[in-house]
């Protein structure tokens, strides 16, 4: 099945960006309780994250958002989809 595209490019769930990626969020999951939290924690549509780990066995999620790093669980971080970034040379502190 291929991801749906979002401008910028084809979006991958969270779970599938590579460790040491980053990617720009496009679409966060349906408006529930979790949603809610999620953009709590500063999850939101637009917003840069890096991430930093995955556990295996499906284990949480590591992630870099707003200078500090914040953990999901792994089917949560299924439905999350961004948009994979270019390296862009160490200007990793530039994005949002």
């Amino acid at each position: 099945m291929t991801p749906p595209r979002h401008p910028g490019g084809p979006a991958v769930a969270l779970r599938d960006l590579p460790n040491g990626a980053f990617g720009r969020i496009a679409e966060m999951p349906a408006k529930d309780g979790c949603a809610e939290r999620l953009e709590a924690l500063g999850l939101r549509v637009g917003k840069v994250v890096e991430k930093v780990s995955g556990m295996p066995f499906h284990g949480p999620v590591t992630l870099q958002l707003d200078g500090r790093q914040i953990a999901i669980g792994w089917k949560i971080s299924s439905s999350v989809l961004v948009v994979p970034l270019a390296p862009s040379g160490g200007a990793a502190g530039r994005h949002e």
